[in-house]
């Protein structure tokens, strides 16, 4: 088969990339939101919070692998993806909502109702998720058009994350309909809650029904029905891939520094660098600009220098472009709170840093697709749905170990509760930042290192495409 045969149309590539959107959503509130609405307006203390949101994650450990395997072995008229798709709108939906939704009680009660809810929250995200990631592998083998294909998805993804984050700046945490503080806050983070249920619903099916005609059909060779124990064995023998583990391993650290990213930059914006609401909603614009920056040149820069080379490049320099405006600032040359150098200087900087961070794990997601056909070469089984699943797993635990880690940034720096723009001693905001720059170079360092152990590149993945096709090919015609 040509590569032209192996591009996926455009439509279909916004189809699939649409569908991100609803993930986006949740990964940015999770990250950018929760810790900060938990901590400093329902009154939790943030080590409590950061600790709640990690306990979650005990539960996805069954939920995420178990609909990854489920997925694979769906069968039916829509094939084994889109069943999955079609349900999860109303979950996602209905679960967003409650997270915002906190009762009033005891902290021991709204701890409990954050634990139940962000477990079910990303049980529902996980039945689209899963099944829509696993679908990549299969929209193309091409080496290269994997990355085309998933960097759609990263840019949708990024752009509703960023889409609701100005909406909250600019609308939602604002009077009248909210605020930054006090009670208002509230209300305005309710609003957040329900408008974003409905972006993600609404988003979630446009992205079924336009991959519909091309994705949901049976596969042409099911992973046959076994005992649960054979199918536990299977899935052991699966998850055991060297490329998987390392990819698996590199991602924890690299999406956990993402985690402290997000889950701190609340905090820094608006107690280190004191910006107001405009600041804010010029931030998060510049963000989108540097998503589509590299979104246009992510995929040439992996074809150029392999995935592995690209993944480790782009990590190394997010990390130095992201802590490069705060350990300027250590240092005493940094514009301060008030300089009219000070917020585009922080941009550049950290829009670049973050931009960068993106386009290691688009690289990242392209070689985790690759895995597909590396596992099918030993086990005989496509399982798209079990490893996508367990990258999922991955990612949850890392924003979950983000905020955890952020919580205990917060507490060894003593940073207080309920605190207040520009009143925050400088001694307390200096040990912040350090905090911060020693976690974010050990994060993505370790990440970096972890990358250069993947075991193949393209030339490895062509041969295994090459010899799968010509084994395809031959068992057809055995039927035949």
């Amino acid at each position: 088969m040509t590569l032209q045969a192996h591009k996926v149309p455009l439509s279909i590539k916004l189809s699939y990339g649409l569908g991100a959107a609803a993930y986006g959503i949740k990964d940015n509130g999770f990250s950018v939101f929760l810790l900060i609405f938990y901590n400093q307006i329902v009154g939790i203390p943030a080590a409590v919070v950061g600790t709640a949101i990690a306990l979650a994650l005990v539960f996805d450990a069954v939920i995420d692998p178990v609909l990854g395997i489920l997925s694979d072995r769906t069968h039916t008229k829509w094939g084994r993806r889109h069943p999955w798709l079609y349900a999860s709108a109303l979950p996602i939906a209905l679960t967003w909502v409650m997270l915002w939704h906190p009762p009033t009680g005891s902290t021991a009660t709204i701890v409990g109702y954050l634990v139940i809810t962000a477990i079910l929250t990303r049980a529902a995200i996980a039945t689209n998720e899963v099944p829509s990631l696993a679908m990549a592998p299969e929209l193309t083998p091409d080496y290269h058009e994997r990355t085309a294909v998933l960097r759609y998805r990263y840019l949708f993804g990024w752009l509703g994350g960023m889409a609701m984050l100005m909406l909250a700046y600019g609308v939602f945490l604002v009077p009248p309909i909210g605020a930054t503080s006090g009670p208002k806050a509230v209300d305005g983070y309710q609003a957040y809650g329900l408008f974003g249920a409905a972006v993600m619903a609404f988003t979630v099916l446009i992205s079924a029904v336009g991959t519909h005609k091309r994705m949901a059909h049976p596969p042409a060779k099911r992973i046959e029905s076994k005992a649960l124990r054979a199918v536990l064995a299977e899935a052991r023998e699966t998850l055991s891939n060297r490329g998987f583990v390392i990819l698996m391993a590199a991602g924890i650290f690299g999406y956990t520094n993402q985690g402290v990213g997000f889950a701190m930059s609340q905090y820094n914006l608006q107690f280190v660098w004191q910006f107001g609401t405009r600041e804010f909603l010029i931030y998060s614009m510049t963000l989108i600009v540097g998503v589509f920056v590299i979104f246009l040149t992510v995929t040439p820069v992996a074809a150029r220098l392999g995935k592995v080379r690209a993944a480790i490049m782009f990590t190394i320099l997010s990390a130095l472009f992201v802590v490069a405006s705060y350990a300027l600032r250590l240092l005493g040359v940094m514009p301060g709170p008030g300089s009219s150098l000070l917020l585009p200087v922080f941009l550049a900087l950290n829009t670049t840093g973050t931009a960068l961070g993106i386009g290691a794990m688009i690289v990242g997601a392209s070689m985790m697709s690759d895995i597909v056909e590396a596992s099918e070469e030993t086990t005989g089984r496509r399982e798209e749905g079990l490893f996508f699943s367990g990258a999922l797993f991955m990612q949850k635990c890392a924003s979950g170990l983000g905020i955890l880690v952020t919580g205990l940034i917060l507490q060894a720096a003593a940073f207080p509760d309920g605190a207040v723009s520009g009143a925050v001693p400088e001694a307390v905001i200096n040990r912040l930042t350090l905090l911060f720059i020693l976690a974010t170079l050990v994060l993505s360092g370790v990440s970096a290192l972890i990358f250069r152990s993947f075991p193949f590149g393209e030339t490895e993945h062509k041969a295994r495409v090459a010899k799968l096709a010509v084994a395809a090919i031959k068992l057809n015609t055995e039927k035949g």
